[in-house]
Formats: C-alpha cells, structure tokens, sequence
C-alpha cells in the first residue's frame, strides 16, 4: 500500500513538473466553471419553464413573447447577481453562520429537486392560484417568471453557496459568468420554447426533469455534507 502511494505521489510531481502551471489554472478555472454552471443550470431547469411560459404569454404576439423572455432573463440575471455578490453580507446581519446556510441551502435545493423528480405530483413551482392571477396580468416578466420561477429559492440557495465557498474575485467572476450563460440559456430555451414544445413533447420534458432533479439531489447531498463538515472542522469542503 505505501508502495502504491509512493508511485501515486511520484505521479503527481511529474505532473506538476511537466504540465506548465497557466495550463493548471485553465484546467482549474473550467473545473470551476462547469461545476458552478451545471449546479446553476439543474436547479433552474429552464426546459421545465416552458410550458408555464407558453401558458401565461399564451394571449401574447410572437415580439411580446420574445419581450417577456427578454425581460424574465434579464431580472432573473439581476436577482442572482445580487445574492451572489451581497448574500454573505446579509447572511453576516442576521448572523447565519455559512455552515447554516450551506445545509438550509441543501435542504431547499434537496425539495425542489424531489419535485423534479416527480414531475407529474409535486413538480409545479406555482400554485393554481399563482397562475391563474399571472394570467390577468400585463407583465408576467418579473412575476412570476423571473421570480420565483427561475430564480427562486433553489437557484438562491446555490448561488449564496457559491458565495460561501468563493476564495477571491476571480471565482466571483467565474461564478458571475455560470450566471450569464444560465441566463443566456435560458432566454434562449423561452425564446424558443413554442418550436421545442412540439418536437420534445411531454415525455421528453418530463425526462430532462427528472435529470436535472437527479442532479440537483447530488448537489443539495453536497451543500448539506460540505456545511456539516464546516460547521464541526472536518477540513472538507
């Protein structure tokens, strides 16, 4: 075994010797940006919107429609920006501890994603009530597309962890641009959420959900793991 491990260690310091150190930090920056990216992306699961979307801009022209996923995107990119650069701070007022927040994080991407994973049951992120008082009104763009549709508590709670675990601006920047392509996708999957409604149909929506909830499970088992492991010094993260 110590044998193994020599072998192991010797591996890597030729690693670290031959591998020039800008290419393990373009390796450690697109580490870092599809972990936060494909976090971000399952919690939000804009393919799962669509049918809402189609539903509330239903009485809408093709430009208004293309407006609200313009518009919804757009708040939706200022929501998580803002948590993302002033969540510490407000967790530091009430004084929430960043263990605390990791595991309620958890716990409340760990629901969301249980919804996702039954679609069918417990997969509606707005109540009957909700939509059918979006559909009286002018601009369902901020609510409650933006709010709490795509940005809702799930996609907070993540974004506020990446805030906790950030070392240092340049994983505020990699973490702000995961936020900008969610975002981008996201316009684009509204944008286009008529033509993908009738080729993906029902069943290849309610999969993709069952994926991304899949997913999300993983992570809200990590943000709870990584704040019990905080929180009693473990030196795991």
């Amino acid at each position: 075994m110590a044998e193994n491990l020599s072998i192991f260690e010797a591996m890597l310091e030729l690693l670290n010797d031959t591998v020039p150190e800008h290419t393990i930090t373009i390796i450690g920056i697109a580490g870092l940006l599809f972990a936060s990216f494909s976090s971000l992306f399952s919690v939000v699961n804009p393919l799962a919107a669509m049918p809402l979307f189609l539903s509330l801009t239903d009485r809408f022209s093709e430009k208004e429609r293309i407006q609200t996923a313009k518009k919804a995107s757009f708040y939706m990119f200022g929501v998580l920006i803002t948590f993302l650069l002033i969540g510490t701070y407000i967790l530091t007022f009430f004084g929430i501890s960043l263990a605390g927040i990791r595991i309620a994080g958890g716990l409340i991407i760990m629901r969301a994603a249980y919804s996702m994973l039954n679609p069918e049951t417990g997969g509606i992120k707005l109540t009957d009530e909700d939509e059918a008082a979006a559909l009286e009104k002018e601009d369902v763009s901020f609510s409650p597309l933006a709010l709490p549709l795509l940005s809702g508590p799930g996609s907070i709670a993540v974004v506020i962890g990446f805030a906790t675990q950030a070392e240092g601006m340049p994983d505020y920047l990699i973490n702000g641009v995961s936020i900008v392509l969610v975002c981008a996708i996201t316009y684009a999957a509204l944008r286009l959420a008529p033509v993908s409604a009738r080729y993906i149909g029902p069943t290849g929506l309610n999969v993709m959900t069952r994926l991304m909830g899949f997913i999300a499970l993983a992570i809200s088992v990590q943000f709870i793991l990584s704040g019990i492991s905080r929180y009693y010094g473990l030196g795991i993260s």
